[in-house]
This record gives structure tokens, C-alpha cells and sequence, in this order.
């Protein structure tokens, strides 16, 4: 008898051992200021092992690496010399949204995941490209938005999707930005594509209007809007020349709204999501709590405390981890191929209605 409750504790202890190997995952592009994200991870958790780097500026390779005490033979000069010398389950993209297309073009036919930084693709054009990789290789194509990792979103999702304690939704209103990207200090090697029409598909209307496009696709359970109405500008001239600093998108849906307001021009960084439903109004962003305001006739309000995420939905590479190793299935979840085409789709005609000065209407 104990000779066998030691044989099943052997098998018990390997059978955990196994399930928690850390996945291998490769890095395509490092000209992303997100690529902190993997430093910042790098020996503090168990899910993934980051195998390489691989970048063609090898200066800035070399740079980033020697910073973070990492030794240069992380580094490949292509996504395919990484591959093929340390074979990863899953790549993450830092490079331009122009670039993730190659990522996947790279990826999808060897049976490899991709997560990009947020948005999914460029345009119209380019995620057609991938949605056939997808389909014809079978692979998980994701995208990371920081928003996704937010206590709040999830508590938003249960209010309006479990407790049903909004009532009907009605408009979810989307403030999204900070000073402008140059402003901030972000690298000459980020900024040179971010403030690229090619590179990056425009300016604030990219970089900051995905994050609702992302959020309300999710609330509507992957359904495209109705219309998109979009106005774009530019403030600063001097100092973004080449795209808008300035754009509000309007989503409209068969029985509420959604208004983005997407910005490179506020004193500060902002990432607030407002709900507004027939009853009762929540605003959620990254801190601890949330503001509830309720009741129809009578107004209460309170601030609710926020649990702390499970580790595989409270970060980027745990949940990638739990995805590749099938614990997850990103089916219309923020991160998904589903909502992130949509957001595209969503971006697109946003971009098209601010140069047109008219609506976009979404066949139905």
C-alpha cells in the first residue's frame, strides 16, 4: 500500500511538473516601447521561457539587452534565424502594426502562435491576409491591449453581463490618450513609425482609439456597429506633421452608442471606460476601485474594491501561456481574433469617415 501511495505521488508531482513547463516564446521586433513588458516579466514568472529576440537594427538589440543584463546571444538578426535555431510554440510582435502581417506570414505555415501589440492589423487589406493564415494554418492569432488586464474590465463584464445591475446598456463612453507620444519621451524608434500614416495607419485615431473599438466589440459580444462616424485633426502641426493628434470615433449599435475619444493632447495619461446603462453608471480604469453610481429616480453611489485577477487574466504572457497550452479559449475574449478583426474593421472606417466627412455604414 505505500508503495503505491509513492508511485501516485511520483506520478501526481511529475504530472504538475509537466503541465508547468513554460512554453517557448520568441520576440519579432523590438522597436515597441511595450517591449518592456517582456523585462519587466523576465525571471518573475513560471509560464513562459523567452528564447530570443529577434531584430534587424542590432544596435538597438544590443542597447536593450545589455540594459536589462541579458546576454547578446538572445539576439537574431531575423525572425526565421530564431525559429529555426530555437524553435518557439509562440512569438510576440514589437515591431510597427505594418509589420505584424510578416510576423505572421513567418509563424501561421510552421504551426506557431502570434500575439501582437494592440492593434491587430493596418487595415483592411492586411487582416484579410492574416485571416486566411489563421484559418488555413489553425493557429491562435492574439492582441494585447493593456485595458485587457484591468480588475475593472472584468468587473464591468460581470455587472453588465452577469448581475445584469446596468440594466440595458445605452453608451459607453471611451477616454483614451496622454501628451503625445514625443512628448513623453517615448524612443526615436518607436515614434519613427508611430507618427508614420504607412507604419502605423494614422495617428491618436490608431494609437488610442483601438483601445474602445477593442472594449465595446467585447461588450457587444463581437457585433460590428451599425455606423461609424469619425472627426480627426491636428494640433500640432510641428510637431506631427503626418497624422491626426486628435480624433473622436462614434459607434452606433441597434440600441445604444459608443464615443471614443481618442487624444495626444491631454495634460496627462488617461484610460477611462464609462458605462452607461438604464440602471445604473460605472467608470472604470486601472485602479483598485471603481465608481458605482445607481438607482432609477433616486441616485446612491458607492465605490466598489476590486479583486485582484487570476494570474493567466491579469498579464500578457500567462495568458498566452494558457492558451497555447489550451487552459483558455480566446474565442470572444479581448484578446481574440474575433473582437480584434472587428476592431480593425472598426479603425478602418473610422479613418475613412474623418477623410471622407461622411458616415461608414456596416453591411448588415
Amino acid at each position: 500500500m505505500k508503495s503505491f501511495i509513492l508511485l501516485l505521488c511520483i506520478f501526481l508531482i511529475s504530472g504538475t511538473l509537466i503541465s508547468a513547463k513554460p512554453i517557448r516564446v520568441g520576440v519579432a521586433g523590438m522597436t515597441h516601447d511595450h517591449i518592456n513588458q517582456v523585462f519587466d516579466y523576465i525571471g518573475k514568472q513560471q509560464d513562459v521561457e523567452i528564447v530570443g529576440f529577434a531584430e534587424p537594427n542590432k544596435a538597438l538589440a544590443m542597447r536593450l539587452l545589455k540594459s536589462h543584463n541579458l546576454p547578446e546571444t538572445l539576439w537574431f538578426p531575423t525572425l526565421e534565424a530564431l525559429i529555426q535555431q530555437k524553435n518557439p510554440e509562440a512569438v510576440c510582435a514589437f515591431n510597427s502594426i505594418y509589420e505584424h502581417l510578416a510576423v505572421v506570414e513567418t509563424c501561421a505555415p510552421k504551426g506557431i502562435h502570434v500575439i501582437v501589440e494592440k492593434p491587430l492589423a493596418v487595415n483592411n487589406q492586411h487582416l484579410a491576409l492574416m485571416k486566411a493564415l489563421v484559418e488555413k494554418h489553425q493557429i491562435h492569432l492574439l492582441t494585447n491591449f493593456e485595458t485587457t488586464w484591468y480588475p475593472s474590465h472584468a468587473k464591468v463584464w460581470e455587472m453588465a453581463k452577469k448581475d445584469k445591475s446596468l440594466g440595458t446598456i445605452r453608451k459607453v463612453v471611451f477616454k483614451d490618450g496622454h501628451n503625445g507620444p514625443i512628448e513623453i519621451s517615448c524612443s526615436k524608434e518607436f515614434t519613427n513609425w508611430l507618427t508614420d500614416p504607412i507604419q502605423n495607419g494614422g495617428g491618436a485615431i490608431v494609437d488610442f482609439g483601438c483601445y474602445g473599438a477593442n472594449i465595446m466589440t467585447w461588450l457587444m459580444d463581437g457585433q460590428k456597429p451599425i455606423s461609424v462616424t469619425a472627426v480627426t485633426s491636428q494640433e500640432k502641426t510641428s510637431v506631427y506633421p503626418k497624422v491626426d493628434d486628435e480624433a473622436t470615433i462614434i459607434l452606433k449599435y441597434p440600441t445604444c452608442q459608443a464615443v471614443i475619444q481618442a487624444s495626444w493632447n491631454w495634460p496627462f495619461g488617461v484610460k477611462d471606460t464609462e458605462v452607461y446603462g438604464t440602471s445604473g453608471i460605472v467608470i472604470a480604469n486601472k485602479e483598485a476601485n471603481m465608481r458605482y453610481i445607481y438607482g432609477e429616480g433616486n441616485k446612491a453611489e458607492k465605490w466598489l474594491d476590486l479583486s485582484a485577477l487570476p494570474n493567466e487574466q491579469s498579464n500578457v504572457f500567462s495568458y498566452l501561456a494558457a492558451v497555447v497550452n489550451g487552459k483558455i479559449k480566446p474565442e470572444k475574449d479581448l484578446s481574440s481574433f474575433a473582437v480584434n478583426s472587428v476592431v480593425v474593421e472598426i479603425l478602418s472606417a473610422a479613418k475613412e469617415s474623418a477623410k471622407t466627412g461622411k458616415t461608414v455604414y456596416f453591411s448588415r
